[in-house]
């Protein structure tokens, strides 16, 4: 019921909120007696202290004791005209298609402008700099939990974007992040998404982290062998997987993009940042974008990156008899001839050896080759030294349209049973000696 209901005198109409409202007709009450300040305290949610505070100020003043002072005011927590006008013009000279938050951070740490990040959302947004995302529809995917330890699962990819956006090559980041931590244990810029690149990439981490226990990747051709039975291959496993199998470090393809949904939003992160802040810093090369990318992926950590339910760290250091530059590097098979020779990308090795060479006769060595073409001969884990003979190939002949056909032409050789081989050459029908029996000359 309504103080006017109730048939109590207002002195004036005050613009008072429910909050006002409650506490006049509670402060009436304690008025009138018929509830005590502790009843009172314990209705509105606030201290007995507090309740006498009201009180006084309402038998004072009455209604007008209840409404705060500051009604109609500004707020003392307003931001300075001035300050708003320098953030909106350091963003739209520097950061306009930065979103709130990246670009809230940009104006802390580099301008010195501390603003809230949902403040400058609201400013981007009234000035047309940023649009608001719709409402997130809920995922099918069910939920996975994180792994509970530090280098238990690593998820790699590799991502295709202009990561300098016109100013360089286009070119591939391969990602590596904990599954556990969320934190980037590698990032390196290759010119396209190959197994030399992966195993550059892999060589940084193993030396700087050691050997995780699993690395959780797509069903790229790099890591699984798509096809039933592929070319010269007999294992059934990729280059990649030879490689990660003698280090025990075990390989899980994905079955969705879905499913390894950590790396593919971290790709997202890092091409609407990363980008940005390559162009800040104005790199525009592979190779000084591979030399900022430890600064960037501390940074990146410090902010991202969470805590592991457990503190075991699930990498194994690498073993001395491990030679990284021979595991990570493209392996084939081969056989030696009886005069110790073999041949390898259309050139022939010949093996020096010290002895007689006996035992190397038809024994099955590895060819190793890394991503310069530096060639590698392994027999029973022993290096061997060779001799390289280039395999001659055949030089084209420029020839002219009239030749052509010369130059295409076979000579054509009879059988040894053909008729001309046996009779001769034939004159009206007839051998020719029998037309020279009958007076006729040839």
């Amino acid at each position: 019921m309504s103080p006017l209901e109730r048939g109590i005198k207002v002195d004036k109409l005050l613009p008072m909120s429910r909050k006002d409202l409650d506490r006049w007709q509670i402060m009436q009450a304690i008025k009138d007696k018929r509830m005590t300040q502790k009843k009172a305290a314990e209705s509105l949610g606030i201290t007995v202290r507090h309740v006498k505070r009201l009180y006084r100020a309402f038998r004072r003043r009455g209604a007008a004791g209840l409404v705060s002072g500051r009604r109609g005011q500004p707020s003392n927590n307003r931001l300075d005209p001035e300050v708003v006008k320098q953030a909106l013009d350091l963003i739209g000279d520097n950061y306009r298609d930065f979103g709130p938050t990246l670009a809230c951070e940009k104006l802390v740490e580099v301008h010195g402008l501390r603003i809230s990040d949902e403040t400058v959302r609201k400013l981007m947004i009234a000035q047309g700099f940023w649009q608001p995302k719709k409402a997130r529809v809920e995922s099918e995917h069910p939920r996975r939990d994180r792994r509970a330890c530090f280098g238990e699962l690593v998820q790699i990819d590799g991502s295709d974007h202009d990561w300098f956006e016109g100013r360089g090559p286009k070119c591939t980041l391969l990602v590596f992040i904990d599954d556990a931590t969320g934190q980037l244990l590698e990032l390196w810029f290759v010119t396209a998404e190959t197994f030399f690149g992966y195993c550059e990439a892999c060589r940084h981490y193993f030396v700087r982290y050691g050997k995780p226990q699993a690395f959780y990747s797509d069903r790229h051709g790099i890591f699984r062998v798509n096809q039933p039975r592929p070319r010269g291959t007999t294992s059934g496993m990729t280059q990649f997987g030879r490689a990660m199998n003698e280090l025990g470090v075990q390989i899980v393809c994905a079955n969705s993009p879905q499913a390894k949904g950590r790396i593919e939003r971290a790709n997202q992160t890092l091409q609407d940042r990363l980008v940005k802040e390559l162009r800040l810093r104005g790199i525009s090369t592979i190779d000084a974008a591979n030399a900022y990318l430890p600064e960037y992926m501390q940074d990146f950590n410090r902010r991202f990156g969470v805590a592991p339910r457990s503190d075991y760290d699930a990498h194994r250091p690498l073993l001395k008899s491990e030679n990284l530059d021979h595991i990570l590097s493209h392996q084939e098979t081969r056989v030696l001839s009886k005069n110790l020779t073999l041949q390898y990308n259309r050139v022939i090795y010949q093996i020096r050896s010290r002895g007689s060479g006996r035992a190397l006769h038809q024994a099955k060595v590895t060819v190793c080759e890394n991503a310069k073409g530096k060639v590698t001969i392994l027999y029973q884990n022993r290096q061997l030294s060779y001799t390289i003979f280039q395999k001659p190939s055949r030089q084209a002949e420029v020839v002219t349209s009239k030749t052509l056909d010369r130059q295409l032409r076979v000579p054509y050789i009879p059988a040894p049973d053909h008729p001309w081989r046996q009779y001769g050459r034939r004159l009206n029908g007839k051998p020719v000696e029998e037309a020279t029996r009958h007076g006729r000359d040839f």
